[in-house]
């Protein structure tokens, strides 16, 4: 199509600067010690091959509604694994895909049963994982963000609980207020949305044929539907660090004189 190649060519100069940008990337990681030099590269490289792969699985489940809902599965499987390896360094923990499949399993059914998601892959699989991951990321920053401060502020969790509070509210005193925080990308996304950025679904349907104002509508619902998600993602996961059900692992289990929690 004429207008798809408006977008960025594929041509061996795209793949020649995208590796260029990856090196550049882990390189400034490394020289100003933020400590991601080799995961930058990592997962760059990864996004390569699986991104390769999931275009080539695609395009065979796409019209095979069977296939296309197995696929969903697997997002959220690889969603719960992520968001386990980050929040708690289990990544056989359960608890941390409770908040991904909370917020955006219910969404998604009211999505499909009043017609807006029809039951087809090619709709269901983008938008269950604009969903999916958008769940992923607050649930990542937000329970990681309230496991920190507990750890960092146990004498105050301490005191509460001399004053009477009970384990959950004394928890709750203390992360809640920087766990929130992990809802600011979302929110900044969703103000700066035409001023700053052209979200992809925009772009793509403008792309695509469809009409600036079919466009807008369209982005308008991920954005209002991303927040809905991160939202009750991050106030599950919150819940869920409060009540003791996410917790973290010690950062070494076969190492001698470790305290257990």
């Amino acid at each position: 199509m004429e207008n798809a190649a408006t977008l960025l060519p594929v041509t061996p100069v795209l793949g020649v600067v995208a590796v260029l940008l990856l090196i550049v990337a882990a390189a400034v990681a490394g020289v100003a010690k933020l400590g991601h030099g080799r995961a930058v590269t990592l997962a760059g490289l990864r996004a390569a091959v699986q991104l390769l792969a999931v275009s080539y699985v695609i395009t065979h489940v796409v019209n095979r509604l069977g296939f296309a809902a197995l696929f969903v599965v697997m997002m959220y499987a690889v969603a719960a694994l992520t968001a386990a390896g980050r929040v708690t360094r289990n990544r056989r923990a359960l608890w941390p895909g409770v908040p991904i499949v909370a917020a955006t399993a219910p969404t998604l059914v009211v999505l499909w049963a009043t017609g807006l998601v029809p039951a087809k892959g090619i709709v269901l699989i983008p938008v269950a994982g604009i969903l999916i991951g958008g769940a992923m990321t607050a649930t990542v920053l937000s329970g990681r963000r309230a496991l920190e401060e507990l750890t960092q502020r146990h004498g105050e969790v301490e005191a509460a609980l001399t004053l009477g509070f009970t384990d959950r509210d004394a928890a709750m005193e203390i992360c809640r207020p920087a766990a929130s925080g992990a809802l600011i990308p979302a929110l900044d996304q969703t103000r700066t949305v035409g001023l700053v950025t052209l979200p992809g679904a925009f772009v793509g349907m403008l792309l695509g044929g469809a009409t600036p104002l079919q466009a807008g509508a369209v982005q308008l619902f991920v954005l209002v539907a991303l927040l809905q998600v991160q939202a009750v993602a991050v106030a599950v996961t919150i819940e869920l660090v409060a009540r003791g059900r996410l917790v973290r692992a010690a950062p070494a289990q076969g190492a001698a004189g470790g305290s257990a929690a």
